[in-house]
């Protein structure tokens, strides 16, 4: 046997039976899912903006602050599947970056808790508060995949919007009914996006 087993050493140099490396196919921008967010701790904390528990990520070169990511998609045709995204909390440039990171939050909320975003209900608007940035950690809901440019210049799937009770197959998503992917056009060519936008670098 040329691979590697505990106890067997010196084959751990022998890389012939090693797995290949999988190379994904981007999920279609579009498609809805049902996923779980974990957020990736930055240890940044600032009370001024009511920042504890390290969750926040804090890039010092540009002082923009944000949460950092990784969703994985539960059910379905893309399940294990998963996918990195940020939520802006502050950029130095303006409240662009933030408002969009406020805006996606609730709309994961509302996700999660099965809210219309219609309704403002006491109910509803005590789901939508939280009591720090780790409550976020570990939330299922049902999100709308797009796709977006990395560093280099390749595509890469991320989440910029949570689908709620509003939407007709909502209740499908989340009950573990699959996905729904738009048919793909001849002409499908994501718009170049950065991982961080240029009012946040």
């Amino acid at each position: 046997m040329n691979g590697y087993t505990p106890g067997n050493t010196p084959n751990f140099y022998d890389f012939n039976s090693a797995d290949d490396t999988t190379e994904y196919e981007i999920i279609p921008k579009g498609t809805l899912a049902k996923v779980r967010m974990t957020i990736k701790p930055g240890g940044y904390d600032d009370q001024t903006r009511g920042l504890t528990g390290g969750w926040a990520t804090h890039k010092s070169v540009s002082g923009a602050i944000y949460l950092n990511c990784e969703a994985v998609i539960l059910e379905g045709q893309y399940a294990k599947r998963k996918l990195w995204f940020l939520i802006g909390l502050h950029s130095q440039k303006g409240p662009e970056w933030a408002n969009m990171g406020r805006s996606l939050i609730k709309g994961i909320l509302n996700s999660a808790h099965g809210l219309s975003t219609k309704d403002n209900s006491p109910n509803a608007q005590s789901a939508r508060r939280i009591s720090g940035m780790g409550d976020l950690d570990g939330i299922v809901f049902a999100a709308k995949i797009d796709v977006e440019k990395d560093m280099n210049g390749n595509d890469k799937n991320t989440i910029k919007t949570a689908i709620t009770a509003d939407h007709k197959d909502y209740a499908t998503i989340m009950s573990g009914g699959g996905f729904n992917a738009p048919p793909q056009s001849s002409n499908n060519t994501p718009p170049h996006t950065p991982n961080v936008p240029s009012w946040a670098q």
